[in-house]
């Protein structure tokens, strides 16, 4: 039965003692999963706990004292959650970060953190971290401690996972008692952001900041009956919102949580899984949405027909409910058991809510699955507020705006349409960046860098990115990732990146799908234009053969394009365009 309330969030000092409450409330019942050869295998929360006390007393066995941090680099797996709870638990500062990253990335993250000690899973990785660690430090310097979750190479200096479990038993320390003296404003871990527009900044998030994210998200969720929750976690938890939303959350409710390698396998093990709660980025959602399209065409005329009159039926009912008439409201419970149970079985089938994060998710993508009978909840937050600002609600969801503010969050409007927000969510500032901190963070609110409004109901609607503007040389005004929304809706166009600031007209870079060329992406194109203004409809465009992607660093790991990247990478190509 589930017992969290709101004011539990409240009641908690810190992140360790949440999770030492949930351990000790929820016990012998399953925790977190992993995949093997032979299926699903889980771990009870009573086991987690025993790990996570005897990996936080190691970390201190190994000379580590309070508020040092320690670098963790993992894919998702239960030893990321066990290793990220141990180090706060020992009083420490984790620092996460992606496995794309390259040797020159941990050399900064090292040197820029100032990490002390590093938890990584595989060889490849510590091999990447110690090049890093190497470029920063003579080699009289002392080796940085090292602990893997997988077999230990020979002569690599670091400690095997099982190894440092047994030192932290011979070496056990009062972990709760380490824990009480946390406040909720010290510092849980440094989030790095992703480097969209340079050189990534570490955000100081509270214990206070994750906290009060856990308890919106609790608020926000529990008209759903929060009880024995199943959550798919397969976004980075390196990432601020899966981090928050896909582990924090989860713990704090008592939720079962089931790791998958990549967001490649997705689809394969959600109708073996069957979560109850998903959180993903809108790229995700695109790649559902065009699988079950592309799916779709080689169903029969019949099933087409009826999958049409599901969606048309339900685009009515969520737009336009008076005019659901009677006979319409038969016939679309109807098409719910023809069509949408059908769907949602792809999905595990009890499906409550879809959260939507990270970026601006198009609108036909949110009313095809709200159309499906699947919730669809679009939100809004970035790394420096923990990250949730805001959510549409169930009993209010609101495609095109980003929902109402979380509980607690104040967010206004500034005179130039900035988004600003204030709260305990908010970030202590950046690590070792006075100047960058004192630009985001005025009087408490941080400046988001987003334009936009608030509607009659409370909700934020998002117009863009300040930075992210295009300004014509008429004076026009545009989103780009708007027109680049309406392109990637196209099913032969797989990524789009415009361009055209200070210049008369909107380019485009085009990665085609696969099985098209050219002819077919200027059908496409023009299609796409035809929903677009006149000032933002794409002028020209050129097609590259190869893809945005996380290796090419034109992708951050969350999915969002890098333009600075993309428009180093291809400025011959884009000048001659215009």
């Amino acid at each position: 039965m589930h017992s969290v309330t709101s004011e539990s969030y409240l009641s908690y000092q810190n992140l360790p003692a949440m999770f030492w409450h949930q351990a000790e409330r929820m016990g012998q019942k399953p925790f977190l999963w992993r995949r093997s050869p032979s299926g699903w295998q889980g771990t009870n929360w009573a086991a987690v706990a025993g790990q996570v006390r005897e990996l936080a007393s190691a970390l201190r066995a190994l000379g580590l004292h309070a508020g040092e941090r320690v670098l963790l680099v993992s894919e998702n797996r239960p030893e990321f959650l066990i290793a990220d709870f141990a180090i706060m638990s020992a009083g420490l500062i984790t620092v996460p970060a992606y496995t794309t990253n390259t040797v020159h990335d941990f050399a900064y993250l090292l040197a820029n953190s100032g990490a002390r000690a590093a938890i990584v899973s595989t060889p490849a990785l510590a091999e990447k971290v110690l090049g890093g660690w190497r470029q920063n430090t003579p080699t009289s310097a002392q080796a940085l401690p090292m602990i893997m979750m997988e077999s230990v190479t020979n002569g690599m200096p670091a400690h095997h996972w099982a190894e440092a479990l047994t030192i932290g038993r011979q070496n056990q320390l009062d972990v709760v008692g380490i824990a009480r003296a946390i406040k909720r404003a010290d510092v849980a871990c440094l989030i790095y952001t992703s480097g969209t527009g340079g050189q990534p900044k570490g955000v100081m998030q509270s214990h206070g900041a994750l906290l009060h994210n856990a308890r919106g998200a609790h608020d926000l969720l529990q008209s759903f009956g929060l009880g024995d929750e199943v959550f798919l976690s397969f976004l980075p938890l390196s990432h601020a919102y899966e981090h928050s939303a896909g582990q924090m959350f989860p713990v704090s409710i008592g939720a079962q949580i089931y790791y998958v390698e990549s967001a490649d396998k997705l689809a394969q093990y959600m109708a073996d899984v069957r979560p109850t709660i998903m959180t993903a980025v809108p790229r995700l959602y695109e790649t559902l949405y065009g699988r079950i399209s592309g799916g779709l065409k080689r169903q029969s005329k019949l099933k087409q027909w009826l999958f049409a009159e599901a969606l048309r039926m339900g685009r009515i009912a969520y737009e336009n409910p008076e005019r659901m008439t009677p006979k319409r409201r038969v016939w679309n419970a109807l098409l719910t058991l023809l069509v949408r149970r059908k769907a949602q079985a792809r999905f595990g089938g009890r499906l409550k809510a879809m959260v939507s994060g990270g970026a601006p998710l198009n609108y036909e993508i949110g009313i095809f699955f709200q159309a499906l009978g699947m919730n669809i909840l679009q939100g809004y937050g970035q790394t420096e507020t923990g990250p949730i600002v805001s959510c549409n609600s169930p009993q209010k969801n609101k495609i095109r705006t980003v929902g109402a503010p979380m509980t607690a969050t104040e967010v206004r409007i500034a005179s130039d349409g900035e988004i600003l927000v204030r709260g305990e969510l908010t970030m202590l500032g950046y690590w070792q960046n006075p100047e960058a901190t004192a630009t985001a963070l005025r009087d408490g609110w941080v400046h988001t860098g987003d334009i936009g409004h608030i509607d009659g109901d409370g909700h934020i609607v998002i117009t863009d990115r300040k930075k992210d503007i295009i300004v014509l040389s008429g004076g026009d005004t545009l989103s780009p990732q708007k027109i680049e929304g309406y392109l990637q809706l196209e099913p032969e166009i797989q990524q789009a990146c415009v361009f055209g600031d200070k210049q008369a007209f909107v380019v485009a870079l085009i990665v085609a799908a696969d099985g098209y060329d050219h002819q077919a992406v200027e059908l496409a194109v023009e299609r796409a234009n035809k929903k677009l203004s006149i000032t933002e409809r794409v002028r020209r465009f050129s097609v590259i053969t190869h893809p945005f992607t996380i290796e090419n660093e034109m992708l951050t790991p969350s999915m969002k394009i890098r333009r600075h990247k993309i428009k180093a990478a291809f400025h011959e190509r884009i000048e001659a365009m215009f």
